[in-house]
């Protein structure tokens, strides 16, 4: 297998590998859009590419690849830590904060939350995990170790839900869903939080379609750093966006309409969209400055309920069921977050 044109992936530390549990669950099914997808694909023996250039070790075989949630936790969004085994989990119930460390499959509640949701969440590496906090209005930071709340900042209207949000080097970007808006959270140096008077609301402008309700979802960086993408369920499409001006370029791509896309997950330039309802990630094969894309193949797994982000460690996907389905959600329902490989077109 030609590993170099797999996507990179998160470095593996072996001192850090230590216990393991026992596999679960099935492999994904992963195929040429158009073509059957039914069945278990795996890569024996692969590698990934690690982001850093180096190499990194093919997740454990003996990994759990079901990870089992908080009864009523009701998951949406996770991020990974960079170079660690450990996954954290946002909760629409309460806010609540889920810690799981992926080589063991077992966790805790970090953080009880604030009774108010949380949606898409990143940790930046350095014990923080930055927070969409959906209908509560709020931009919330979160510590990793202790999680207790190290900043809120309010943002927008009695119509704003804050949905999903990505790092860079300078600041944090969250979308707002019921309105055409970014909100942006500088970063001074070393990471330092602003006050809260110093957050910018970003007019989303250009070729950006807002629908009557819900639009914006997932947001990434484009593969050159330079501008950011967002899923619009609007226009089934990434648009691009200038993250000083605001101004937005849909991005033609081939395949399947984006109209049920959710989180976006970038690796070199692959770019991963969770299509939430469909029970799939469509997977694009992006420029390097983000203009068009080419859809390459379609991850299914049985084990799909209704996911809705994705975040990667390895050489496999990890993404919490958020089995929107189950109307009304009750503290006795299940949840679980599910690995499945990364597509490699080698």
């Amino acid at each position: 297998m030609d590993t170099d044109r797999c996507a990179p992936s998160r470095t593996v530390n072996r001192r850090r590998l230590l216990a393991a549990g026992a596999a679960l669950g099935a492999g994904a099914a992963l195929g040429p859009l158009g073509a059957e997808t039914a069945g278990a694909a795996t890569r024996t023996g692969a590698t990934a590419r690690s982001g850093a250039g180096g190499r990194s070790r093919s997740t454990a075989r003996s990994w759990p690849t079901t990870i089992h949630l908080p009864d009523g936790f009701r998951p949406e969004g996770i991020t990974i830590e960079p170079s660690y085994p450990v996954a954290y989990f946002g909760s629409l119930a309460n806010g609540a904060v889920y810690r799981a460390n992926l080589v063991s499959g077992r966790g805790e509640i970090i953080s009880e939350g604030t009774g108010r949701a949380s949606v898409g969440l990143k940790t930046d590496g350095h014990g923080r995990l930055f927070i969409a906090g959906g209908d509560s209005r709020e931009l919330r930071v979160v510590g990793t170790r202790h999680g207790r709340i190290l900043a809120t900042y309010p943002v927008g209207d009695a119509r704003t839900m804050v949905n999903d949000v990505i790092l860079t080097p300078t600041a944090a970007y969250f979308t707002d869903s019921y309105a055409p808006r970014l909100y942006v959270l500088p970063l001074g140096p070393d990471g330092a939080l602003p006050g809260p008077g110093e957050i910018v609301t970003l007019p989303l402008t250009g070729e950006w379609v807002q629908g009557p309700d819900f639009t914006a979802n997932g947001i990434e960086r484009t593969p050159d750093g330079r501008a950011l993408l967002v899923v619009n369920t609007v226009a089934g499409a990434l648009f691009r966006v200038d993250p000083r001006t605001g101004h937005a370029r849909k991005v033609p791509h081939t395949g399947p309409a984006l109209v049920n896309g959710d989180g976006l997950l970038l690796l070199d330039r692959t770019m991963y969209v969770v299509q939430q309802w469909q029970n799939a990630v469509d997977v694009l094969r992006l420029d390097r400055q983000g203009t068009r894309g080419r859809a390459v193949a379609r991850i299914t797994d049985p084990r799909f309920q209704i996911p809705t982000t994705a975040a990667a460690f390895g050489d496999r996907l990890y993404l919490p069921n958020a089995r929107f389905d189950v109307d009304p959600p009750l503290p006795t329902t299940t949840y679980t977050a599910v690995s499945v490989p990364q597509y490699c077109d080698a």
